[in-house]
């Protein structure tokens, strides 16, 4: 919440754009007994955020895959529904789930990647991308033994090493597309008509696989 403050302020609460693009890469399980969902204050303003001109990209989360208690077998491991994450849950946030590194249309959508609905019942996530052994930079605690974690690069896996693809490619689309700056809305709708379906349930894949190179060439 303070960081996206933080990111108001310096664009004048839309008046003056200077921040065009937010990655989100956390999350954790909204609760429904606190707030509807897409309505818990991280969500609120990720959204107020989008409508003054600023493209938000958040992970979906890596709820995606639990055990269940059946009658016959006892506890069965399986996909799970429902488990998008917040701020995923923000309406008008760009929600991304993982795909495999290399072979997305063989292996489809990672089994730990949160699937949809989300609880009120919108498609999430949004798109896909690669999620899965991701070399990224070390989180705090993620580094090897002796590596100060500010310099050291690691692999891992999540929808937070997904997310990044997509913010990076938006990043890449504003640069040539100067005109959708502070219109994260179009941008959005671009890339969700541009994504590569994978011919997955919707709420695993959403729109498919993001597609960079696709949406340039949109109009």
């Amino acid at each position: 919440l303070s960081a996206i403050d933080y990111v108001q302020q310096l664009n004048d609460h839309g008046r003056r754009l200077r921040i065009h693009g937010l990655n989100l890469s956390l999350g954790y399980d909204f609760d429904p007994e606190w707030f509807a969902c897409g309505a818990s204050p991280l969500c609120v303003e990720v959204d107020r955020l989008v409508q003054s001109g600023v493209c938000v990209v958040t992970a979906a989360g890596n709820s995606g895959y639990g055990v269940v208690k059946t009658l016959h077998s006892g506890g069965s491991r399986t996909c799970l529904a429902l488990t998008i994450n917040d701020p995923g849950n923000a309406e008008l946030a760009i929600t991304v789930g993982s795909t495999h590194r290399d072979m997305p249309h063989t292996y489809g959508v990672s089994y730990f990647s949160s699937k949809g609905p989300t609880g009120d019942g919108r498609r999430k996530p949004d798109l896909i991308a690669p999620g899965e052994r991701i070399v990224s930079c070390a989180a705090p605690g993620k580094a090897p033994v002796g590596v100060d974690w500010r310099t050291a690069y690691v692999e891992d896996s999540g929808t937070s090493m997904a997310a990044p693809h997509v913010s990076g490619a938006i990043a890449a689309f504003l640069s040539v597309r100067r005109e959708f700056r502070g219109r994260p809305m179009a941008v959005k709708q671009i890339f969700l008509s541009a994504a590569t379906d994978l011919h997955r349930e919707p709420c695993f894949q959403g729109r498919g696989l993001l597609n960079l190179f696709q949406a340039l060439q949109e109009r």
